[in-house]
Parts: C-alpha cells; sequence; structure tokens
C-alpha cells in the first residue's frame, strides 16, 4: 500500500457513524495496515464524519486543518456523511488526498492501496447502495462495557429539516442471523449490548421480508446469552404495543424509551413533515409507562424549526411538560443546504432559537431531577463500567457505587440518594435520601 503503514480513524457525530468507523478498522487492519496510537503518528488520518449540522461541518473542518498542521506527512481520507454530501468542498482543503462517500465506504481499503495521487474523489448513488457496513464498537465516551451494534442503517423519511436519508440512502437491515451471531459472541465478553441504527424502528421491512425488529429480539433473546439488550432510538409510531409488550416482559431487555419527538406542536409537526400527531406520539409514552412504570423516556426535540412562532414554541413546551419525560436532547434547528426547511420562509432567529433551547434544557433537568428523586429507596438492576465506582442502570440512571466492583458486571442495588447528575447506591454509613441514620 505504498507509503501508508499505519492508520488512525477518527470518528465524529451518532452512534452509527462510530459503528462504520470499528468496521472501517477492521477492513484496514486486513490489508496489513496496524492501527496508530496516535493521531499525530499515523500515515493515513481517515476522518469518519456527520454532517447533520452546520457545527459538525465546521468541526470537521477545523480537524482537517489541525492533523494537516500537527501531521503534514499524513495522507488525509474524509469519508461518511459530509463527504456524500459536499465532496468538492472537502476536496479542495490542504492535505486531503481522497473523499470517499458513504456509497464507497466499503471500498476504502482498496482505494487507499490503488490511488496514490491527490484529489481523488469517490461519491456516488447513495441509494444505489445495498452493502452494509458495520462492527461493534465501545462507546464513543470511553464506556468500554457496553458494546453499540448497528444493525439497520439508512431511512426512507423525508423529514423536511433532515438531511440523513440523501447521505445515508434507503433504509437497508443487517440480515438476522449476522445480528444473531454478532450478539452471541459479543455476549462472551459483555453483559449489555446496545442496538441502534439510522431508523432502527425500520429492521426488517424491506420488500420480502417477514421480520420486524419485535422478531429479531425474540430471536436474540432465545438463541444468545446476552443478559440484557438495549434499544437506542426508535420512531415513536415504530413503538408498537407488540414491541413494548416484549420490552415490558423481558428482564432482559432495558426498560429505556427512547422516541424521537421534535416538536410537540401540531403545526410545525406538519411543517416537519413528521408522521405522527402529538396524541400519537403522547399514547405511545402513556403505554410504555403503563407497561414500565419505571421506564426511562427520553426523546430528541428541535427548537427554532422554521416558522416557529412563540404560540407553537409554547404549545411544544406545555406538551413537553405534561408527558414523563426522563431527559431530552435538544437540538438548535440548523440549516441544512438541500433540505426543503432550508427554503423556508420565516427563520427563526439565533438569539430566539438558542433562548429557546435553554428553556427547554432547564425544564429536561427539572424532570431528570424527579425522576432521580422517585428512585431512592428502588432496587435497580445495574451494568458496572470502566469508570471507577460508576455503573448505569436498566432505565438509563448514571449510578455512583459504594463499593468496589469489577467492570463489566451485572448487579442489583439499592438507591440512597441522588447526586448532582445521578443517584447513589445506598451503603454502609449512608442513610436513604430522606431518612434519619439508624
Amino acid at each position: 500500500m505504498g507509503q501508508v503503514r499505519n492508520f488512525f480513524v477518527q470518528n465524529f457525530g451518532c452512534r452509527a457513524t462510530q459503528a462504520d468507523g470499528a468496521a472501517l478498522e477492521t477492513l484496514l487492519a486486513a490489508k496489513g495496515l496496524e492501527a496508530a496510537a496516535e493521531r499525530s503518528n499515523a500515515d493515513l488520518v481517515v476522518l469518519n464524519t456527520c454532517t447533520v449540522t452546520q457545527a459538525a461541518d465546521e468541526d470537521v473542518r477545523q480537524t482537517v486543518r489541525r492533523v494537516h498542521r500537527e501531521n503534514p506527512a499524513a495522507r488525509i481520507l474524509v469519508t461518511g456523511c459530509y463527504a456524500q454530501r459536499a465532496p468538492d468542498e472537502l476536496a479542495a482543503m490542504p492535505g486531503v488526498e481522497w473523499v470517499v462517500g458513504n456509497s464507497h465506504k466499503t471500498q476504502i481499503a482498496e482505494l487507499v492501496g490503488a490511488a496514490p495521487y491527490h484529489g481523488n474523489i469517490f461519491v456516488g448513488d447513495i441509494f444505489a447502495q445495498h452493502d452494509f457496513l458495520s462492527a461493534p464498537v465501545e462507546d464513543a465516551a470511553g464506556d468500554r462495557t457496553r458494546p453499540n451494534l448497528k444493525i439497520q442503517d439508512g431511512c426512507n423519511n423525508r423529514c423536511s429539516f433532515c438531511i440523513i436519508p440523501f447521505v445515508r440512502g434507503r433504509s437497508r437491515s443487517a440480515p438476522a442471523d449476522q445480528v444473531v451471531e454478532q450478539v452471541r459472541s459479543l455476549s462472551r465478553r459483555y453483559r449489555e449490548v446496545v442496538l441502534s441504527g439510522i431508523n432502527l424502528g425500520r429492521w426488517g421491512r424491506e420488500p420480502g421480508s417477514r421480520m420486524r425488529l419485535a422478531d429479531l429480539i425474540r430471536r436474540l433473546l432465545d438463541e444468545t446469552g446476552i443478559e440484557r439488550l438495549r434499544l437506542s432510538s426508535v420512531e415513536p409510531m415504530d413503538f408498537s404495543d407488540e414491541l413494548l409488550g416484549l420490552m415490558a416482559a423481558s428482564p432482559r431487555i432495558a426498560r429505556h424509551v427512547h422516541a424521537p419527538l421534535q416538536s410537540g406542536c401540531d403545526r410545525i409537526l406538519r411543517r416537519m413533515h413528521r408522521k405522527y400527531r402529538p396524541r400519537h406520539y403522547a399514547d405511545r409514552i402513556a403505554k410504555a409507562r403503563a407497561l414500565m412504570p419505571d421506564c426511562a423516556v427520553g426523546a430528541d426535540v428541535m427548537v427554532g424549526f422554521p416558522g416557529e412562532a412563540a404560540a407553537d414554541f409554547e404549545e411544544s413546551r406545555q406538551f413537553i411538560e405534561s408527558l414523563p419525560f426522563t431527559y431530552l436532547h435538544v437540538f438548535t434547528y440548523s440549516e441544512r443546504p438541500g433540505t426543503p426547511a432550508a427554503e423556508l420562509p420565516e427563520q427563526v432567529p439565533m438569539p430566539v432559537r438558542k433562548e429557546r433551547n435553554r428553556i427547554l434544557r432547564e425544564l429536561a433537568a427539572r424532570k431528570n431531577l424527579d425522576f432521580r428523586r422517585g428512585m431512592v429507596g428502588r432496587t435497580l438492576s445495574v451494568v458496572t463500567l470502566h469508570e471507577p465506582g460508576a455503573a448505569l442502570s436498566g432505565n438509563y440512571l448514571k449510578v455512583q457505587l459504594a463499593r468496589a466492583c469489577e467492570p463489566n458486571r451485572l448487579i442489583d442495588v439499592e438507591i440512597g440518594r441522588v447526586t448532582e447528575g445521578g443517584v447513589r447506591e445506598a451503603g454502609p454509613g449512608l442513610a436513604i435520601w430522606g431518612q434519619q441514620p439508624a
């Protein structure tokens, strides 16, 4: 492969991108390249990008400039969603030798060996993409006890604000047998596996397929020894009664429901081209809570969408206030070139967007604190993390342990009190919050 002896892969963005990056590392290693411990010492630097917001794009551009400055001899390859969306923009940056879209990502190991000159762009029709690139990956934040397994890619929805379908392509699923084998292998080393995808709830929906996500999960429970499965984000209407019932019935599935909301205002949801109304969303959350009273309930919420008037935001805020959310991921609307929303009139001023973001973050913090207080005195099942004294509960709470414990274990803990960002296990010398020591 010429001068390339080792490589460094840096991932940006979502769990799907992290999983793609892990697969790329496997492909490059299979070609005889070694993984470099530091970006500054790598012959080949692969930047696996996100393009969901303007800030994500700028983060990538800054990284390209930094890599070229710190390691001028490095051959930089930019891939991922930003590369698929704007290849010429990236190819023009000093130091960038290859730009490879998601359409050609599976060919990167071959392309690096066959293309020794500057300026190569490999981007094709993403909607013709049928390959499925994925490998289990440890959490980007450094949690090495809960691997993420991408089992679905692409999206057939056309939300007016979202660029992802145009850079990820059509929805496609990893074969069921492959998923079962991957989870079976992971279960020998890990207690918990997180199943993820760009639109996870659409797993198995390809023409001719009779299996659905709930069917796959049943196979994983029946045919593997995994002790806990956790679902990442699932669109609200894909949380069917069947899926929620399965989650409630099995102690091996984390009590964790994350359903993107985007807005609690009916008018804005229509402008977003979302496929449900607030009443539909509320019904799914009510069903989840009725079946799993202590489950975590999370959502993605967007503020500042074009045309979001003060009354629209207030309608959304009140709707969010009315539901039993335990956390929110609040996003400020970011114009994405090529999306219908970017061309809409009535763009909301950025200071207004930021203020609405602050209001919802404060609301989310209050709800999270109420949820954590409600867990005091309860016994929760947790997986111990590599961070000393830390664990994560099935219902997505960070737990501070009162004892030494090896990472990667499932244990039951009694919750003694709330902490600044989570809860703490009751232990010797620690009274249950609100009670006096014996």
